[in-house]
This record gives structure tokens, C-alpha cells and sequence, in this order.
């Protein structure tokens, strides 16, 4: 059996912001892996790292520690000129569409502007064939290029914000918590063209939320973050249906069932995810874990595989037994 080598490969990623004496940990060792074609799902409460991922995988921040290997080059090590070439092949979808829109600028010079960067376009003609093509891409309509943002609805915009994305042709996604900024009734429409595009487009995707639903829909394997550190990885099947850490099980018991049968006891979590800047001793999670023992305060739990391809961050392995059985 081949086995293909990942286009995303993130190596003990870490991300501090301020003082060297008393730095803001908010990305602490993360190491991940996506295969071309793959959706990743990262999760975890407000905190937990999940943008600033994001952002460091594409370098739009500057790691502190760590490797982000794209077919196997270290990105961090690139110069400028080659990772401007590079900009093309890895794009992000922002969270707030109402904020990544130029409100001075047209749509067709939001989109042409991308084309132009990369050199993708030859003469006016293709250029605007190009941007009608995007657009009826992603739902809208040609005539749509002469408008300015404020003339669309936020669903509207966040499908511009996708056009966008695609315009050089990406490979690799981020989509940072996209469907945030939108009302309810008009987040499947996102979703589903999401779904939509990386089924015909072949694209390669972390998928940034705290919408466990819409995570388990969209992504092939998830990625559960808390306080910058890896808690679980899994396939979407397997973690929503044996999930392992304490703090994963909370998170899938804290999530609201559209049918009141399907509810599980809520797992109560004490007090508030604590200060990147002095994170707790050993288990990051432990102070609010229920399952917590004194132990848990001098070792850092590693990620262990307890079944093929289910990983968990946690010493109390007798907690994890149904799941390796």
C-alpha cells in the first residue's frame, strides 16, 4: 500500500507573543499533519490557539519554534521572493467578511487585484473572465463584479472572501472560523458550498471552528486544542463516537443535540481555560479536569496512538481502555 506523503506537515509549532521572561504561550509544541485532499477540523474554546495556527501555517505570523513543511520545504525557511511565489498555492478564507473587504474597492478589483499579484491573467479581456468565473463559482453573478461590498449581505461577502481564495488557484485553505460573522439561517449555505468546492475541486483544507456540528460534517479528522496543546486527534467518526481525553468528552457533551433524546449528561468543567501566559504544571487541562490526580500536576502528558490512527494526551490511561479495547 502507498503511502502518500502529507502537503501540510506541522512540527513542534510554537507561537509566543510578548516578553521573553513572561511570554503569551499560545501555540505550545503542536505537531499535525494533512494529506492532500483532506479537511482537517481544529477545535478547542476561545484561547485554545486555533487561529493563531492558522496563521503561522500560512507565516502570515512568524513561528517561534517549530517547522510548517509544505510538500516537505520548511516555509519558515523560504526568503521573500520565493514565498511570495509561494502566497498562490496556500490561501486563507477570514473569519469576519465584514472586515477582510476593502470597502473603498469594487468586487472585480477585490478579485482582480489577486490575479494581478500572481500574474494569472493576461490583458483585460481574461482578466474579467476570469472574476465572472469566480464569482458564479461561489454562488453570485457576473454583474456582481461592478458593486462594492456594502451592497452585499454578510453570506454574500464570505463568498466573496472564498472567490478571493481561489482567484490563484490555492491548493491548501485556511478557513478561520468563517461562518462566525453570519446569522444562523445563512451558514449552511457557506457550508454546503464548502463542501461543495473541496469535493470538486480537490482542495486541501483546515477547517478552524468551535461549531462541533459543522466540523463533523466537513472534516475528515479532527485536531482538539486547549490552552496551545494538542488534547486528541482522530477521525471525525471515531472521536465523535469514542471520544478518549476528558476534555474532548466535554466539548461533545457541552454541544447542543437537535434531538432532546440524543442529549448526554453535560460534563461540568471547573472555572475558566487559565492564562497562556503561566499556563499549569504538567497537564495543561488538569485544573479543570474531573479526573484530575496529583500526578497529572508533574508530567506532560504525551500523545499517545491507543487504537490506529486515535491519539490522546492523557496519563490516566485506565481512563482511555474502552477505547483501546
Amino acid at each position: 500500500m502507498t503511502t502518500v506523503a502529507p502537503l501540510i506537515e506541522v512540527r513542534g509549532l510554537k507561537k509566543y507573543f510578548g516578553s521573553s521572561d513572561r511570554p503569551v504561550r499560545a501555540v505550545d509544541d503542536v505537531s499535525f499533519a494533512i494529506q492532500p485532499g483532506e479537511t482537517l477540523g481544529l477545535v478547542g474554546e476561545s484561547g485554545s490557539g486555533k487561529s493563531t495556527i492558522g496563521r503561522t501555517v500560512l507565516r502570515l505570523v512568524e513561528r517561534t519554534e517549530g517547522q510548517v513543511l509544505y510538500r516537505g520545504d520548511d516555509i519558515g525557511a523560504l526568503s521573500g521572493e520565493r514565498m511570495r511565489r509561494l502566497r498562490s498555492k496556500l490561501q486563507i478564507i477570514f473569519q469576519d467578511p465584514y472586515a477582510s473587504l476593502n470597502p473603498k474597492m469594487r468586487i472585480s478589483a477585490i478579485l482582480g487585484e489577486a490575479l494581478s499579484t500572481h500574474g494569472l491573467h493576461k490583458g483585460a479581456a481574461a482578466r474579467d473572465k476570469r472574476i465572472a468565473e469566480l464569482l458564479e463559482t461561489v454562488g453570485l453573478r457576473a454583474e456582481h463584479a461592478s458593486r462594492f461590498p456594502h451592497e452585499f449581505s454578510g453570506g454574500q461577502r464570505q463568498r466573496i472572501g472564498v472567490a478571493r481564495a481561489l482567484a490563484v488557484e490555492p491548493e491548501f485553505i485556511v478557513a478561520d472560523e468563517p461562518l462566525s460573522a453570519l446569522d444562523v439561517s445563512i451558514q449552511s449555505q457557506v457550508i454546503n458550498l464548502l463542501a461543495d468546492l473541496r469535493e470538486r475541486l480537490g482542495l486541501t483544507m483546515l477547517f478552524i471552528s468551535h461549531d462541533l456540528d459543522v466540523v463533523e460534517y466537513l472534516c475528515d479528522r479532527v485536531v482538539v486544542l486547549y490552552l496551545g496543546k494538542v488534547m486528541e486527534v482522530a477521525t471525525t467518526d471515531e472521536l465523535f463516537a469514542r471520544p478518549s481525553h476528558p476534555y474532548t468528552q466535554a466539548l461533545l457533551a457541552a454541544s447542543p443535540k437537535p434531538d432532546p433524546t440524543l442529549a448526554t449528561e453535560r460534563i461540568a468543567l471547573k472555572g475558566d481555560i487559565p492564562s497562556p501566559i503561566s499556563p499549569p504544571s504538567g497537564c495543561v487541562f488538569r485544573t479543570r479536569c474531573p479526573h484530575a490526580i496529583e500526578a497529572c500536576a508533574q508530567t506532560v502528558p504525551p500523545l499517545d496512538e491507543i487504537s490506529p490512527g486515535h491519539y490522546s494526551a492523557c496519563i490516566r490511561k485506565e481512563l482511555l481502555s474502552n477505547i483501546a479495547a
